[in-house]
């Protein structure tokens, strides 16, 4: 199910009876159409075990579903909007910057530290995103929220990507991150700026970077 981007800060799907999709509460603009809206407590496609894996990640962005037939206008709090296309592969975002994804998508968690080990953990603290991210696998749309705009910086086999953990929205595709320091430890002692780390990306896949090291 594509969306539409209608401008930068908003986005319209189209729905068919039968096909659903997942929303972020409060991120319903405006209809047309036969649409319901209803709280989903069980996690997205993920199911029981993925509610579960968002409320240890402490990830409790609500969701909604949206079914019926009709158009339905996305957006929340004036933040830029990206839409990002899967085929078959797995996003990693966090949870509060999804806006609306396809409800044929497989949701889910993943730890940290399994990318990257103790670092992994710790990049978890210098973003502020703690020590779990959201998954999402298969063939659909996902509209991401950041701040200023994204782009897209393609990562390839010997061509690895760093990132301002501050400035990651998310990345798709077999892809490894770890993080790593610009100065050494001694030279970080006083420091405050994020900018004395770095998200290394390596593999095969993308990143999307935001305009601004703001959170959401």
């Amino acid at each position: 199910m594509p969306f539409r981007e209608i401008n930068s800060k908003m986005v319209e799907a189209t729905l068919a009876p039968g096909q659903k999709l997942f929303s972020q509460r409060g991120a319903m603009l405006a209809y047309r159409g036969e649409v319901s809206f209803t709280p989903n407590i069980q996690g997205g496609q993920g199911g029981f075990a993925s509610m579960i894996g968002r409320r240890v990640a402490g990830e409790a962005t609500p969701l909604m579903t949206v079914e019926g037939s009709g158009t339905v206008m996305f957006g929340h709090g004036g933040h830029h909007i990206q839409v990002i296309n899967l085929s078959g592969d797995t996003l990693y975002v966090e949870a509060d910057r999804l806006l609306a994804f396809d409800g044929t998508l497989q949701q889910g968690t993943m730890f940290m530290g399994s990318q990257g080990g103790v670092m992994g953990m710790v990049r978890g603290q210098v973003t502020g995103q703690g020590l779990f991210t959201t998954t999402l696998k298969g063939h659909g749309a996902v509209a991401v929220m950041a701040h200023g705009g994204v782009i897209e910086l393609p990562i390839t086999p010997g061509r690895d990507v760093h990132v301002d953990p501050q400035a990651y929205v998310a990345h798709h595709g077999d892809v490894r991150n770890k993080l790593s320091t610009a100065v050494g430890w001694r030279d970080m002692v006083g420091r405050g700026s994020g900018e004395a780390f770095q998200l290394e990306l390596s593999g095969s896949g993308a990143v999307y970077v935001q305009a601004s090291e703001e959170k959401l």
